[in-house]
């Protein structure tokens, strides 16, 4: 239905009064994401839903702030749940390259590593207290007593074996010798020499005979000498059992409950007891502050996760999700040359800080990260956290490092990203599908009602409130609101791109420090708003001065016939901005029907060519039931030096062509946009506001006469959020808007002829079809000739 528009229909304005009371902040801790039910709905199922594969992907367009509202949300339910247990690795002593894991009580872990660390102390000092104890000494030389006298009897039996034979022994460093004797003085090289050879043999044979013995006697020294470190180290271990047993039974009773800490203690006394002098040495020369023995870590508790201080269910938001960020990894250091590694040396990775709670990703950030994706997967898929080098993925060889322990697993994840992302994942990974049963969809916007706007209000408080801002007053937030408004394109409608509203907040609080106003105003939001638009629509000036300058065609003034302008929207990142167009129509006789040149230049889009195709359609509907196609529309958009797209202006194009054919002027101060149907329905189009806003600037520069106006689709009438200065030009009837339905609404406001039917004289649509009349006969006179030019009316 045409209507020409007031100002109350072209921007819908907030009440100050509804932000009258607003609870405080802390009555409404509740409503922690605004305006978004489908996604609270879907949250909560997937904070309840124990199962695998429950995890949740947070879908929504950027800027929604559906990251932090996804964070303090989970938080809060979180708070509720218990704090999970801490994680730690300790040595594996029968496998030192696979460190064990070990779990306990939330801060535990933290406090095991001081209890072990002063248990190691306390069994030193209570070894070396044992075994400088008067008791150990006498056990300790009654043993080497009773070897020393075995040893001496039985080198004494050799010794008197020799004497009989005429032999003394001498000991050496490396061995025993045996010495003929003569006279009881030992025999010379020249005596030797001088004996005969029978004697010589004789003193061979017991010389022979003698080494036998030794060495018999050798081998019962050293049977004897193992036999009696045996019993030393017996003694060692029973004096070190009772010295250190009851320091670690009273450390494993506090601990019985976790059965790994009690193994864990089992095997550590055992591992010392085996290795009681290196452990000694390690610990005598830490005490001394020297460190650089690596048997003194062999005994360290590298604690992965403290949860001491963790509220409830930990929740972690990883802002880098690399790899080695999300399962950990294992770190080296140069020593000597080499790079070395120990489980000391081992890193918790997000996943391990969230195990017991909530992990909360970016898809594009983890997409991004070679490994980081098929990772996750992994460790959702198998329920445990593998740290492992990122080459060994890839199967490359490595050097060998540890193989720590894998942490079971128990996390729900929430990966957040846009709408593409999770179609993209859907359609081509099927573990994306198991693993991430629920989606949470964060729309654009939401309702406008006062419920809405209050809660936006109570987000504007707080946001002041959290970044130290003036307090925002009733006006400024019914700005704020109408400004949401404006951003989702809807009058029934607010934005939720709580990004771009807190830049807006934050600007104006900025202007209001400026005008020393105790609170943030309406005037310092308006202030904001076009300070903004100020610093980013040079291009727009340049092409409106260009207009204004005649460099670019425009008429906003005067009637012609085959004439009008069109509405476009350039985009150049930062804003978007309306433009005006000439487009003009030429016909003739031909049987060319419609024809874009842009479409001839290869110069549209396939939306454009779709759009001109409708327009042969209507025209072929409504004037060729009774006779043959027998024109050629030529349609240009003037000056146009880059490609054009979109059927926004198919409706403009289709009031030209009808003008040209009906000879009827259009009125030049009119602007138009709309996309048409075949049955000559004026469909909505986007970008409204920045279109009508664009004209109005023109009109304005060149100067308000009361004539000019736009016209658009009656559809886009609630999407209407525009400047409260055109508003106001529209009040006093120096600026126009109307909103139409159909294309015959439309003529006749651009013509002042109404649009009429084919039957009646005088109207739009009786002249275009006696023109194409015209056409078809002057066709059938020249036989289906050439194209000419087009007759006069007659």
């Amino acid at each position: 239905m045409q209507q020409k528009l007031n100002a109350e229909d072209i921007r819908k304005v907030c009440d100050p009064a509804i932000f009258d009371n607003l609870p405080r902040q802390e009555e409404t801790a509740s409503k922690i994401i605004i305006g978004q039910q489908r996604a609270v709905k879907a949250l909560k199922l997937g904070l309840s839903m124990k199962a695998h594969g429950f995890n949740i992907y947070v879908s929504g367009a950027p800027g929604t702030g559906k990251q932090t509202a996804v964070t303090n949300y989970i938080e809060q339910q979180a708070m509720s749940e218990p704090a999970p247990c801490d994680w730690c690795y300790v040595n594996n002593f029968k496998d030192t390259y696979r460190p064990d894991k070990l779990s306990m009580p939330a801060g535990h872990a933290s406090q095991f590593k001081k209890e072990m660390k002063g248990l190691v102390l306390d069994m030193y000092n209570a070894l070396v207290k044992a075994f400088e104890s008067d008791d150990y000494a006498t056990k300790k030389e009654k043993i080497i007593n009773s070897f020393e006298e075995l040893q001496a009897g039985i080198l004494g039996k050799v010794g008197e074996e020799a004497e009989k034979e005429s032999f003394t022994i001498k000991q050496t460093q490396t061995s025993f010798i045996t010495i003929p004797l003569k006279n009881n003085k030992p025999v010379t090289e020249e005596e030797l020499r001088a004996m005969p050879e029978s004697e010589l043999d004789e003193i061979n044979r017991k010389q022979s005979k003698l080494q036998e013995d030794i060495g018999a006697a050798l081998r019962e020294i050293r049977k004897a000498e193992k036999l009696t470190n045996e019993q030393l180290d017996k003694l060692a271990r029973e004096i070190a059992a009772y010295a250190i047993g009851s320091l670690i039974e009273e450390l494993a009773e506090k601990y019985k409950a976790e059965p790994g800490v009690t193994k864990y203690l089992v095997s550590l006394r055992e591992d010392i007891m085996d290795n009681l002098p290196e452990f000694m040495k390690s610990q005598k020369m830490n005490a001394q502050g020297n460190a650089e023995n690596p048997f003194v870590k062999r005994y360290e508790v590298n604690v992965l996760v403290d949860n001491s201080e963790t509220q409830g269910a930990p929740v972690v938001p990883e802002r880098n999700p690399t790899y080695i960020n999300l399962v950990g990894r294992v770190e080296k250091e140069s020593y000597m040359g080499a790079l070395v590694t120990d489980f000391t040396m081992i890193r918790k990775g997000a996943l391990h800080s969230a195990n017991g709670g909530y992990l909360i990703l970016r898809a594009d950030d983890l997409l991004r990260n070679y490994f980081a994706w098929d990772s996750l997967k992994r460790a959702l898929k198998n329920k445990e956290i593998v740290i492992e080098d990122a080459t060994e993925q890839m199967g490359y060889l490595t050097s060998r490092s540890l193989k720590p322990e894998a942490v079971p697993l128990n996390v729900k994840v929430f990966l957040t990203g846009s709408p593409y992302i999770y179609q993209m994942l859907y359609e081509y990974d099927p573990d994306f599908r198991e693993l991430f049963k629920i989606k949470a969809d964060f729309d654009s916007q939401m309702e406008r009602t006062d419920e809405n706007a209050r809660d936006y209000g109570t987000f504007l408080q707080a946001l002041c409130s959290r970044e130290q801002l003036p307090r925002a007053g009733n006006t400024a937030m019914a700005k704020i609101i109408e400004y949401s408004s404006r951003l989702a394109d809807d009058q029934a409608k607010l934005s939720t791109s709580f990004d771009k509203i807190s830049d807006v907040i934050r600007e104006a609080a900025f202007y209001a420090a400026e005008d020393g106003a105790a609170e943030i105003e309406g005037a310092h939001v308006m202030k904001a708003i076009e300070e903004k638009l100020y610093r980013s629509n040079l291009l727009q000036e340049k092409l409106n001065e260009m207009i204004t300058s005649h460099q670019i065609y425009i008429d906003t003034d005067e009637e012609k016939t085959g004439q009008i302008n069109g509405l476009s929207v350039l985009d150049i990142g930062d804003m978007s901005f309306g433009i005006p167009a000439r487009i003009t129509c030429s016909v003739s006789l031909g049987r060319s029907g419609v024809i874009a040149i842009e479409r001839e230049a290869e110069m549209s889009g396939p939306i454009h060519t779709k759009g001109v195709l409708i327009l042969s359609g209507y025209l072929s509907s409504k004037f060729m039931q009774d006779k043959p196609v027998s024109l050629s529309a030529r349609l240009v958009f003037e000056q146009s030096y880059s490609g054009v797209e979109g059927d926004s202006a198919s409706s403009t194009e289709l009031y030209a062509i009808l003008s040209a054919l009906a000879n009827l002027p259009i009125r030049q101060g009119i602007a138009v946009t709309g996309s048409v149907n075949q049955k000559g329905e004026v469909q909505p189009i986007g970008g409204v506001n920045e279109k009508i806003e664009g004209y109005f600037a023109i009109c304005k520069r060149i100067g308000l006469n009361g004539k000019q106006g736009v016209m658009v689709p009656g559809a886009n009438v609630r999407n209407m959020m525009l400047k409260e200065e055109i508003a106001g030009a529209v009040r006093d009837g120096h600026f126009n808007i109307w909103a139409v339905d159909s294309i015959d609404e439309g003529i006749e406001i651009l013509t002042g002829v109404k649009a009429g039917s084919i039957w009646e004289e005088g109207t739009v649509y009786y002249m275009v079809d006696s023109m194409l009349k015209i056409y078809a006969e002057r066709m059938r006179v020249f036989g289906g000739g050439e194209e000419g030019s087009a007759p006069e009316m007659e």
